[in-house]
């Protein structure tokens, strides 16, 4: 039975399955098929905790390059979040830095002029912020259970919103010709009232992210489907393995 995401108050996500080291590629795809961009999800312990690294170098020469370090003794805490984001790709080059206690440095070019702007500052984070880590917290979630979570989107001033994370159903997929059960989830931003009519007046209202995750004994990331920024556009992620040129 599929359960609705729990309350707040804020809680951290307690760990279910320990993350270690690992490397993945990764494709990037509009939701055509058309490819894009290829990739690598690389992962691997170091002192201040795991460090989780997504990097896509785009067929236009752009970059998208995210990294997330988090601590995961009992729960999951984000201890350090970076973004860069460079290219025709996107709608402004981008550099974001943000720690565990809330200071922030926010650097964007404009596409059109190339005047850049810098933002500094400091916001309070609750316990459970999982910017860049989302995809990880649904993997520890158990079978048919939701959960509420936070993120910070910078527009490019940072802001904190709530992200439900709600299973929808069960999908059959395969590997290779063997059948395997994914789990689809629908990540949905909650906005306040005042923060909706901002976002609407601006035009970025942000939209629903999907992800499959396959659940078998370790679970395993299958499928996203969501943008990389908050005003860009739907793009899926998949994984990819290597192959031999002809």
């Amino acid at each position: 039975m599929l359960s609705a995401p729990r309350p707040l108050p804020a809680a951290a996500v307690p760990v279910r399955f320990v993350e270690g080291t690992t490397h993945g590629f990764l494709v990037l795809r509009t939701v055509e098929g058309v490819l894009i961009a290829s990739g690598d999800l690389l992962q691997v312990g170091r002192a201040a905790g795991v460090e989780s690294r997504m990097l896509f170098h785009f067929k236009d020469g752009s970059l998208f390059d995210e990294t997330v370090v988090f601590t995961q003794q009992r729960v999951f805490t984000m201890q350090s979040y970076r973004l860069v984001q460079r290219g025709p790709a996107f709608a402004e080059d981008t550099e974001i830095s943000l720690e565990r206690n809330g200071k922030y440095r926010v650097k964007t070019k404009a596409r059109k002029d190339g005047k850049e702007e810098v933002l500094d500052g400091t916001i309070e984070l609750p316990p459970d912020v999982y910017s860049g880590m989302v995809l990880t917290v649904a993997k520890n979630l158990p079978k048919g259970a939701g959960e509420t979570v936070h993120i910070v989107a910078f527009t490019p001033t940072p802001r904190l919103i709530q992200l439900e994370l709600t299973p929808k159903g069960e999908h059959k997929v395969l590997i290779g010709e063997l059948a395997k059960t994914a789990i689809h989830y629908v990540f949905k931003p909650r906005l306040g009232v005042w923060l909706k009519l901002f976002a609407t007046l601006l035009g970025s209202v942000p939209g629903d992210y999907h992800a499959w995750i396959i659940t078998d004994e370790v679970p395993a990331f299958a499928r996203f489907e969501g943008p990389l920024s908050p005003t860009g556009p739907v793009w899926r992620i998949e994984l990819a393995s290597p192959r031999w040129p002809d």
